[in-house]
């Protein structure tokens, strides 16, 4: 059985449709929405496309509309994209993300599956790095052959205690100096961390053209786009602002 993981797409149609892998079963793990400039587009793929999808933090809170304040990196375009995002959505969309469960377990091809968006501890927020130890005290009495999880839009696989642990990056969104869109492909037992390259100029073109009145924000997240990472500097610190993880 070929697996498609997919996470943190942010609303970056162009950067998923590269995503041209063949699969039998796809799984999202959350962050369907906010940053980009297509977010019922992306909601649209993921409900018609993947087998299970769990909820991320940005889908959470364009969700339940909750209010967030930044004054720097990834928090302020939170912010700036937040409000133009919920614009953009259907009652259905809404309400698709806000049913979207915070994990899910099951079985694909005779191994256990687990879903979250962060961690097992915290499934919205808790950011992880890619470390053995740290990721044993979060998986410590599960009973399953992988965890699958997003939120750092790093990608990383990490074997704990027996629990294939595997992250793969972000679609839509890069922080690591490389714009190309990131999946993971699982094909039996073979775990691969893959990166497509997209029309990114398509993206800032429709960040450009849509409704977010924000300039400054509209800068930032081309930016962002072309360079695969924030670049700008904010309060004496790279444009994260204290908050890159979000």
């Amino acid at each position: 059985m070929r697996i498609l993981l997919i996470a943190d797409v942010h609303a970056n149609r162009a950067a998923l449709d590269a995503v041209r892998e063949p699969f039998d079963v796809c799984l999202c793990l959350g962050d369907l929405v906010e940053y980009g400039p297509e977010p019922g587009s992306c909601i649209e793929w993921v409900r018609q496309t993947a087998t299970h999808s769990v909820r991320g933090n940005h889908d959470h809170g364009t969700a339940q509309d909750v209010e967030v304040q930044g004054l720097g990196g990834f928090r302020y375009l939170t912010q700036a994209t937040r409000k133009p995002t919920l614009a953009k959505l259907s009652p259905d969309d809404r309400r698709y993300l806000n049913d979207l469960p915070t994990t899910s377990m099951f079985k694909l091809g005779g191994k256990r599956f687990l879903l979250v968006h962060a961690t097992p501890r915290d499934p919205l927020d808790e950011y992880i790095p890619a470390e053995v130890e740290p990721w044993a005290v979060r998986l410590a009495g599960l009973q399953v052959d992988y965890v699958c999880v997003g939120h750092t839009h790093q990608p990383f696989v990490l074997d704990v205690n027996g629990i294939k642990v595997v992250n793969p990056g972000s679609v839509g969104l890069q922080r690591d100096g490389d714009p190309r869109a990131r999946y993971a492909v699982i094909d039996g037992d073979d775990i691969q961390l893959k990166r497509v390259e997209y029309d990114v100029e398509k993206t800032v073109a429709a960040v450009r053209d849509c409704s977010l009145t924000d300039e400054r924000a509209k800068g930032m997240l081309a930016d962002v786009y072309k360079a695969g990472r924030m670049i700008h500097v904010t309060n004496g610190k790279n444009g994260t602002n204290g908050n890159g993880k979000h």
